[in-house]
């Protein structure tokens, strides 16, 4: 793997943490795997795959490509790891804009495989079939969003969550640590191996359409007064801060990670360890 930077601290902290959790993880196969390349030419020379982790700014992203485009062969993958910029807002004039596609990943990337692919609607379909070959190929999830929409489909779910988390804390309806257990003692056990579709499945003798045919009209109530965009003013957000309690210091910060990471690998580790064929 070839690894590039124009700043060269930036490079060398990126291999750093790389080299640390090849260590930390025992993967003594891939190490000496990661290579500082000098140039954005040499970097690209010879890859199928090209992962683009530059600033989350749009005319960044734009001038990127458009390096990118003019050094790399014309058969390799040109893939954004934007988490909210669409294909068409960096990559629309490019010559190579049919190479070109969002491969999103999620934090931490070594530990979560999923990767949301995203093309424009100029991008070949061959080039996202083949993206998706490289990430499994890698032990990455690969899911295909099919048209460009804002926050793709992950960040939307996110999104969607969040915003009545912050209005059920900010309006008191429950404390910001009893909100949490909520998730991670509830919804988040099942959402841990099983998304939500899968699990309303299972939660009515007739499946999906009849779950949602027995607790559609309670969901269309709930949801016929979505949180409103105030719950992400400074007024809301100040309750919320203060049901949670005091802010964390960077060693706080950094030693949550640690644990975070660590639960991570060992869920990772015990889903591997399941038969798939009971997976659908």
């Amino acid at each position: 793997m070839n690894l590039f930077d124009s700043d060269r601290r930036s490079l060398e902290a990126a291999a750093g943490a790389i080299g640390k959790i090849i260590e930390e993880d025992g993967l003594s196969e891939v190490s000496g795997v990661v290579r500082l390349s000098a140039s954005l030419e040499d970097a690209v020379d010879g890859v199928c795959l090209v992962q683009e982790c530059g600033p989350e700014a749009a005319d960044k992203k734009r001038e990127l490509f458009a390096k990118i485009d003019a050094v790399a062969s014309s058969d390799v993958i040109l893939a954004s790891s934007t988490s909210t910029i669409m294909p068409s807002a960096f990559a629309s004039g490019l010559p190579g804009r049919h190479r070109c596609l969002v491969a999103h990943p999620v934090n931490p990337p070594h530990l979560i495989p999923v990767v949301e692919l995203c093309g424009g609607e100029w991008t070949d379909f061959e080039v996202i079939s083949r993206a998706g070959e490289f990430y499994r190929d890698v032990g990455q999830v690969p899911v295909v969003v099919r048209r460009e929409v804002q926050g793709f489909v992950l960040n939307r779910l996110q999104a969607a969550l969040l915003a009545e988390a912050l209005r059920l804390v900010g309006d008191g309806v429950i404390s910001a640590h009893d909100l949490d257990r909520t998730v991670s003692d509830g919804l988040g056990l099942r959402w841990s191996f099983m998304g939500p579709l899968a699990t309303i499945e299972l939660n009515a003798p007739g499946g999906i359409g009849d779950y949602l045919q027995r607790y559609g009209g309670i969901f269309r109530e709930i949801t016929a007064a979505p949180p409103p965009s105030s719950v992400w003013d400074a007024g809301n957000v100040e309750r919320v801060v203060e049901s949670w309690g005091l802010p964390p210091t960077p060693d706080m910060i950094a030693a949550k990670s640690e644990w975070r990471d660590r639960r991570l690998q060992a869920l990772g580790d015990h889903k591997k360890q399941q038969d798939p064929t009971t997976n659908r």
